[in-house]
C-alpha cells in the first residue's frame, strides 16, 4: 500500500499554476443605487436583512464579487480575441425560463448557474449582455440586464417583479431594460465589427433563443464574423472558488452534516425509505437550505447497488443497510454527501468488512487531493486499492496480481485507453487467439495491457462510477471541465468510492451479497491540506453505531 501511494504522489510534481494570474485585477464598487422599498423578485437587504447585508446580491455575495466575475471573464475573453483587433464584443446569456409540471403547475424556479454565477438576478425570462465599450480595451464594459416588465396584473398571480430599477440597484448592472427592448440591441449586433460571444448550441432558454439569437445565429453564420462559444470561460472562472464562496459551502456542507446526523437519530427497523426521505429534506430546510440539491438516494438492503434509485419506497428491513446519497442547496451553492449505515444500528460482521474497505479507501484518496493531482490520478488510485481490498475480501480471485492494479494507478493514460476496451476481452488472456497472431517481440507487451484490462473490468464490475467529481453551484459543476486537469487551490472536488455487490452475483461469497457501500465527502483543495466540509458527518463505525444508539 505505502509504494502505491508514494508512487502516485510522485505525480505531484505536475506544473500548476500556483497563483491564478486573474486574481491580481482589482476594481472599484460604482457608487451603489438604493433598493427600492419594496419587494423585488427576490429576496433584497431592505425586504430580507436576516439574510442578506447592505451591498450583496445573494447572500454572501455581494455586488463587488459579481463584477469581478465579470471583469474577469471579459479579461478571458480579452486574451481569447488575439488577433481580433478592431471588432467590439458583445457577451449574452440567457436565463431560465419557468418550467411547469402541468398546466398552470410551476415547478420551483431554478435559474441558468452560468446566468446567475455572472450578476445574482434570478428571475426568468432575463437576459445579461456584457459588451465592450466604444475607443476603450477590453476588459472595459458595460454590464446590462434585460428583465420582464413590472406588470400588475400578473405580480397579482406570481408575486413582485424587480423591474428595471431594482435589477439595477440589486445587482450593481450599469444599465437594465425591459426584455422587449433586447431586439433593438440584437438588430445592432449584425454587422461584421460585432462579435458575439453565445452559446448557440446549448440554449437555456428556447423562446428567446428563437425570437432572437437564432436569427441573428443564422445572419452571423453566413459571415466571416461566425458566434463564439461562452459556456467554457465561464466555467473556467467556476472552477476556482473565491473564499466567499467557500463561505457558501461550508454552510451547505455544515446543513447537510447535521441533517445526516438527525436520519440516523430516527432509526428504527423496518422504516420506509420515503421516511428517511422526508427526516432527511426537513431537517436540511429546517436548518435555512433552499432547496435539497437533487432527488436523494435512499436505498435499502440490494437497492443500494443501484447506483441512481431515487423511487425511495421501499421498506428497509431489520439487519439491511441504507446508503444515502443527498445534499442540499443554501444560498446557490451545494453539497452532496453520501453515507450508508445499518437500519439496526449495528454492522453484521459482513457489512463492518465491506464498510470498513471502503473507508480505509476513500481516506487514502482523500490524503491525495492536493494541488497538482487530478480527479484522474486520484480515481486510477481508487481502482488499484479497490482491487487489493477485493482480494483481500476474496470478491476477487487470487490470478489476477497486485502488479495489474498498480499499473493501472500508476500509468494514468493507459487506463484511460484501458477503459476504451470492451468488456468481451476480460478473458482474452485466457483465450490466446489474438496473442497467437502477434510477433514473439511484441507478445509481452500485448499481454501486460491484457492483463490490465482484466484487472480493469474486474474492478469496475463492483465499482462502475468515477472517484469524483467537481462541486459547486451545480452538483456535477462545470461539466465541460476535464477531470485530467490539476488541481488547484479553491477548486471543490468530491471523493467518493463504493463497493457495490448484487444480490444475484453467484461469483461473490454469500455473505457480502446484497450490500451496497458508498462514502462520500466534499473536499475544498488548498495549499497544504484539503478542507472536508463535510467533516462533520461521522463516517467511523464506532460513531455510526453510537449515533443509531440514540432515538431521534
Amino acid at each position: 500500500m505505502s509504494r502505491l501511494l508514494a508512487a502516485v504522489r510522485g505525480w505531484r510534481g505536475l506544473a500548476v499554476c500556483k497563483s491564478c494570474v486573474l486574481r491580481r485585477f482589482s476594481i472599484q464598487p460604482a457608487q451603489q443605487k438604493k433598493i427600492p422599498n419594496r419587494y423585488l423578485g427576490q429576496p433584497s437587504p431592505f425586504t430580507h436583512p436576516h439574510l442578506l447585508k447592505p451591498g450583496e446580491v445573494t447572500p454572501g455575495l455581494s455586488q463587488v464579487e459579481y463584477s469581478l466575475r465579470r471583469h474577469k471573464l471579459m479579461t478571458l475573453i480579452q486574451k481569447e480575441a488575439q488577433g481580433w483587433e478592431g471588432l467590439d464584443h458583445t457577451v449574452i446569456l440567457l436565463s431560465n425560463p419557468m418550467y411547469y409540471m402541468s398546466n398552470d403547475i410551476p415547478y420551483v424556479f431554478h435559474q441558468d448557474t452560468n446566468f446567475l454565477y455572472l450578476c445574482g438576478f434570478q428571475e426568468p425570462d432575463s437576459i445579461l449582455v456584457l459588451q465592450s465599450l466604444p475607443g476603450k480595451a477590453l476588459p472595459s464594459h458595460k454590464a446590462m440586464l434585460f428583465v420582464p416588465r413590472r406588470d400588475p396584473s400578473r405580480e397579482l398571480w406570481d408575486g413582485p417583479r424587480s423591474g428595471t430599477d431594482g435589477a439595477i440597484a440589486l445587482t450593481g448592472v450599469d444599465e437594465a431594460y425591459t426584455i422587449e427592448e433586447f431586439g433593438h440591441l440584437v438588430a445592432k449586433l449584425k454587422g461584421e465589427s460585432n462579435k458575439v460571444w453565445y452559446d448557440v448550441t446549448k440554449p437555456v432558454h428556447k423562446e428567446l433563443h428563437t425570437d432572437y439569437m437564432q436569427p441573428l445565429a443564422e445572419i452571423k453564420a453566413r459571415s466571416k464574423n461566425h458566434i463564439q462559444g461562452i459556456r467554457h470561460l465561464v466555467q473556467n472562472l467556476r472552477l476556482i472558488k473565491s473564499p466567499a464562496e467557500i463561505e457558501r459551502m461550508k454552510i451547505a456542507g455544515r446543513v447537510t452534516s447535521e441533517a445526516f446526523i438527525e436520519t440516523m437519530f430516527a432509526r428504527k427497523s423496518p422504516v420506509d425509505e420515503a421516511f428517511l426521505y422526508a427526516k432527511f429534506e426537513f431537517e436540511c430546510r429546517a436548518r435555512g437550505a433552499d432547496i435539497l440539491a437533487y432527488p436523494p438516494v435512499v436505498a435499502g438492503g440490494n437497492r443500494s447497488n443501484t447506483l441512481h434509485y431515487v423511487k425511495n419506497n421501499q421498506l428497509i428491513k431489520d439487519g439491511e443497510m441504507v446508503l444515502l446519497d443527498g445534499g442540499c442547496e443554501s444560498s446557490c451553492y451545494v453539497s452532496d454527501i453520501t453515507r450508508t449505515w445499518p437500519i439496526n444500528g449495528r454492522f453484521t460482521k459482513p457489512q463492518a468488512e465491506l464498510y470498513q474497505a471502503v473507508l480505509d479507501i476513500q481516506k487514502s484518496c482523500l490524503s491525495l487531493c492536493s494541488p497538482g493531482m487530478s480527479l484522474e490520478n486520484i480515481y486510477s488510485l481508487m481502482l488499484s486499492l479497490i482491487g487489493q481490498k477485493l482480494k483481500d475480501l476474496g470478491i476477487l480471485k487470487s490470478s489476477i496480481t497486485d502488479s495489474h492494479f498498480f499499473k493501472v494507478a500508476a500509468q494514468p493514460d493507459e487506463s484511460n485507453v484501458c477503459r476504451s476496451v470492451p468488456s468481451e476481452y476480460e478473458e482474452l488472456g485466457d483465450r490466446g487467439g489474438i496473442s497467437s497472431l502477434i510477433p514473439a517481440e511484441g507478445r509481452s507487451s500485448l499481454e501486460g495491457v491484457i492483463r490490465m484490462v482484466q484487472g480493469e473490468v474486474a474492478v469496475r464490475r463492483y465499482c462502475p462510477h468515477h472517484v469524483g467529481h467537481y462541486l459547486g453551484m451545480d452538483v456535477h459543476d462545470t461539466p465541460d471541465i476535464s477531470r485530467s486537469v490539476p488541481l488547484q487551490p479553491g477548486m471543490v472536488i468530491t471523493i467518493e468510492p463504493g463497493l457495490y455487490i448484487p444480490e444475484d452475483d453467484v461469483s461473490a461469497p454469500e455473505r457480502f451479497r446484497g450490500i451496497g457501500v458508498r462514502i462520500e465527502d466534499d473536499v475544498v483543495i488548498a495549499d497544504d491540506s484539503p478542507l472536508i466540509l463535510s467533516a462533520d458527518c461521522p463516517k467511523e463505525i464506532y460513531d455510526i453505531e453510537q449515533i443509531c444508539g440514540r432515538s431521534s
